[in-house]
């Protein structure tokens, strides 16, 4: 399948070109993940899960100059990255089942490993709130011959986390089939998070002590191509995007569906990045590739 953008309305106009290219910026990984952008360093983190590292690209002053270094050679199969508001690389363990912080002399500390003293099932996707509260899926994809290492699952659900600082974790939804891509509302006060399984996206209301409220089914994806529900953000005006079949569908925030980014390989997740974050930055099978937008994306930090 090639690249192709697929209108379902007129705004989606509004947030990308009809004559964008998607460029292909480097191939040969094994399963490309968790793609999180500096924006202060310039550089964007990603995974390769199957390949069991972690890669930083740095963008140089021309189209086509960058580098891309490998910066961890053992990542346990990490995942999901993101940054901390204190600019620290937090990542999401298959291997492990864990979620680690890379602190800035080059260590390591588990941020999160166990609830209620058994281990989590397999941290996939992370974020973080402008309080520094930090929310992640925890699918138990981690623990399959495909995606990890098999064992046996020791919790018997599959939910979303909240963890406060100076650690306090509670679990926040239980009862999801796979859950994995998630955001906040541009205000904070309501969380998305979509389902692997049951290929749709679900929006809570957050109360002050992190329980959630009138839930809704926000959106259902479509298309019969490869493809499931991933990685998904909010852009800065609080359009939606989430990895589904054929590619990024984009929603705006009533929940209709503009359009869709069709991709030549089955897209995980994304990133906005570059000078103005109207970069998107795909991570897609085994290619990284950059896509133009009009509408910038969110700083992490």
């Amino acid at each position: 399948m090639s690249f192709k953008i697929e209108k379902h309305h007129p705004l989606l106009d509004d947030i990308i070109s009809p004559e964008s290219s998607l460029e292909k910026i480097q191939g040969g990984f094994r399963f490309l993940e968790g793609p999180a952008w500096h924006p202060y360093e310039a550089h964007l983190v990603f995974s390769d899960i199957l390949g069991n590292a972690l890669f930083r690209l740095t963008e140089g002053n021309l189209g086509d100059d960058h580098t891309i270094d490998l910066i961890r050679e053992n990542s346990y199969l990490a995942n999901g990255n993101t940054y901390d508001r204190q600019g620290r690389l937090l990542s999401c363990e298959h291997g492990t089942s864990r979620v680690t912080r890379l602190e800035a002399d080059g260590s390591q500390t588990i941020v999160a490993s166990h609830y209620q003293g058994k281990e989590l099932n397999s941290p996939n996707d992370i974020v973080v709130s402008s309080k520094g509260i930090i929310f992640f899926t925890d699918p138990n994809s981690g623990r399959s011959i495909r995606y990890g290492i098999p064992r046996e699952q020791e919790l018997g659900f599959q939910g979303v986390y909240a963890l406060q600082p100076p650690g306090k974790m509670t679990i926040v939804v239980d009862d999801f089939s796979k859950p994995n891509g998630l955001c906040l509302s541009l205000d904070e006060t309501r969380l998305f998070v979509n389902d692997t399984d049951r290929q749709h996206i679900r929006v809570f209301d957050l109360t002050t002590d992190l329980k959630v409220k009138n839930e809704d089914l926000w959106a259902e994806l479509i298309g019969d191509e490869p493809g499931v529900a991933d990685g998904m953000k909010l852009d800065s005006k609080g359009n939606l995007y989430c990895c589904g079949p054929g590619g990024i569908h984009i929603f705006n925030p009533n929940a209709e569906l503009l359009g869709r980014i069709l991709t030549p390989e089955v897209t995980a997740n994304f990133a906005w990045g570059g000078k103005n974050l109207s970069t998107m930055y795909l991570t897609a099978s085994t290619g990284l590739y950059r896509l133009a937008f009009k509408i910038p994306g969110l700083a992490l930090f």
